[in-house]
């Protein structure tokens, strides 16, 4: 390895700085302050006279062009080599202002960088950081004049891995060329660190030339590439998921032979939200009825909601749950009408289904159940007046160039076309699909819903957050044994929550055995007539085969088995209706997962991390 540093080949000198605003985010009644930095890019040179006097003014202004497209869009699309090229630009970008900014700025003149690890914890939030590994490296060996052992004993207490995904495809392997080209030290300095893992490796476990392939950082195959989920591991001092069971899955499945090496570097942090955003902002007629019941220490200790437990059978507590439920969907029903023209209609279940869009988060399998319920009603099947009133709220994004999830989002807007106009549903079922999901929509729908929709196929979500919001504002889960749906279930207890669908050893068994969609689709009628009317074309008659991707790869492939959950999805639903015809006993149940919830307060979690990976005080 060459001692002489040099600069990344994608970020030339002269060409590119960064811009640090600061904000300050203040905590609850704490005393406390933390600072937000927000970076931006910026040329060092904007403008080049002497070029634009010549008459080239593209060129005048190339450098500035280039540095501000580093962060312009966060995660642009990359199904290009170009797109793939400004995500690890951007990648770089950030964490090298972070790193540079901490060592350099708000360490005191002198500091001994072997005590690193004393004043700051770096966490890799999912493999979009991990650079900041070989650029700590870089930083300490080529900057500060450290050797390699001390530089990488340093590197090797500063960091934790949270892994948030159980997809392959989501951990992130980027192509050696391309690191060559755009980062060629920071690839020199992953060479070497795996280069002495693999050394560890091969003395641990003599003779087992296959396991070192198989745990090697860099990838042969498809193309030769660096694994970043594997440089974290091994850098980490601590390795974690983000649910209880997605941790047993990351260690068992994932990264099995990591674990085997490192057993006590991997930890379980169940994913947290904050009451105070989603519950007394969100909703503040359910938060002054909350406080006015247990008094205010429940909007920092979210573990005294359980004292609302006796309330649940209380009627005039019922009574008032109700009320501020019904507020929070008049509120919402006047968002959406002046927002985006939906007009929600009165005394129906509001069923929610908001997460990113996904294939293995299955809203196919959500739409299949409306247009089952649809086809029974035109076909004569089942009375309109037999149907529970319903309206399903979708709310999604998808990433640019994930084009079945565009598929998908196209085909639900098209069945709400249909289903909303269709005057044979007496106006029992609606289906909604409001644009530009975010979080302000979110903070009146949430509180609005009914019915929490946490469908994705037994372990493959990691955790969810949404699931937790929803039930802190009183919704009713019906999911599947999946991420932080199983610690929801445990807690709220099985009456309170609709499960339904294979668990993960179930949907392995039937991986393993050869698992063929088509033969669900024959065996049961109701959802056979429904994917026979999305292919008539029914539901885009200008181009009858306007879906059939969709279709078909259910048909053919359904990778995330939609169609094996169908039958089991379906009776859940029966249940939940059944419940909510009792509004009294779904109004218990709803106030139960309100008081049973406390434990996915996002200060629990960062008590989890502070106890478990970071070890320090929480106090400073």
């Amino acid at each position: 390895m060459r001692t002489a540093s040099r600069s990344p080949a994608g970020f030339r000198a002269g060409t590119c700085s960064r811009c640090r605003t600061t904000t300050d985010v203040p905590g609850y009644l704490n005393g406390r302050v933390n600072t937000l930095r927000l970076w931006s890019a910026q040329a060092t040179n904007a403008f080049d006279l002497q070029i634009f006097n010549s008459g080239d003014y593209a060129q005048a202004v190339r450098a500035q062009t280039f540095a501000e497209n580093i962060s312009k869009v966060l995660y642009p699309e990359d199904s290009t080599p170009q797109g793939k090229e400004l995500r690890l630009q951007q990648q770089y970008f950030f964490v090298a202002a972070s790193l540079h900014d901490f060592i350099n700025k708000e360490l005191e003149e002198g500091f001994d960088l072997h005590r690193l690890s004393e004043r700051i914890a770096f966490q890799l939030n999912d493999t979009h950081p991990v650079i900041a590994v070989p650029e700590l490296m870089r930083i300490l060996v080529y900057e500060k004049g450290y050797d390699w052992d001390e530089a990488w004993d340093i590197t090797s207490r500063c960091f934790g891995y949270t892994c948030h995904t159980l997809l392959p495809e989501a951990l992130e392997v980027w192509p050696t060329e391309l690191l060559e080209r755009l980062l060629p030290r920071h690839l020199e300095i992953i060479y070497r660190i795996n280069e002495e893992f693999l050394a560890q490796v091969r003395k641990q476990f003599p003779d087992d030339e296959l396991r070192a392939r198989r745990m090697s950082i860099i990838a042969e195959l498809p193309e030769r590439g660096v694994r970043m989920a594997y440089l974290a591991t091994v850098a980490a001092t601590k390795v974690n998921g983000v649910a209880e069971l997605h941790s047993q899955l990351l260690r068992d499945k994932v990264l099995p032979d990591f674990s085997e090496m490192y057993p006590d570097k991997f930890t379980n942090v169940t994913n947290g939200v904050t009451l105070r955003r989603f519950v007394r902002l969100a909703n503040p007629k359910l938060s002054t009825l909350i406080t006015d019941t247990i008094g205010a220490g429940g909007v920092t200790q979210l573990e005294r909601l359980k004292e609302l437990k006796p309330y649940a059978d209380d009627a005039d507590f019922r009574a008032a749950f109700r009320e501020a439920k019904q507020w929070n969907k008049t509120r919402l029903t006047t968002l959406l009408k002046a927002r985006d023209g939906i007009e929600l209609p009165e005394g129906h279940l509001l069923d929610v289904m908001v997460k990113r869009l996904h294939e293995y988060k299955r809203q196919s399998l959500k739409l299949l159940h409306i247009v089952s319920l649809y086809e029974q009603v035109i076909s004569g099947k089942i009375a309109a007046s037999d149907v529970t009133p319903r309206t399903v709220v979708f709310g999604a994004k998808a990433a640019p160039g994930y084009k079945m999830a565009k598929e998908t989002i196209h085909l639900i807007n098209k069945v709400a076309d249909k289903v909303n106009a269709d005057e044979r549903l007496e106006g029992r079922l609606k289906v909604a699909f409001p644009a530009n999901y975010n979080v302000t929509l979110a903070e009146k729908l949430i509180p609005a819903a009914d019915l929490s929709e946490q469908i994705s196929l037994a372990g493959m979500e990691a955790s969810g957050t949404g699931n937790m919001k929803l039930a802190l504002n009183g919704a009713l889960t019906i999911g599947t044994d999946d991420g932080a749906n199983v610690e929801i279930r445990k807690l709220v207890g099985d009456k309170h929550f609709f499960l339904f669908g294979m668990n993960e050893p179930q949907v392995a068994e039937l991986g393993a055995q050869g698992y063929v969609p088509g033969d669900y689709y024959e065996k049961n009628p109701n959802l056979k007539a429904a994917i026979d009317l999305i292919l008539s074309g029914y539901f885009s008659p200008s181009d009858q085969h306007m879906f059939d991707q969709v279709i078909y790869s259910l048909l053919n492939t359904d990778r995330f088995m939609a169609l094996a959950d169908f039958d089991s999805y379906i009776a859940a639903q029966a249940k939940v209706e059944q419940h909510y015809a009792d509004q009294d006993a779904w109004t218990r149940s709803a106030i139960l997962n309100v008081a049973r919830s406390g434990y996915f307060s996002s200060d629990r979690s960062v008590r989890d991390y502070i106890q478990r990976i970071w070890h320090t005080s929480p106090v400073l």
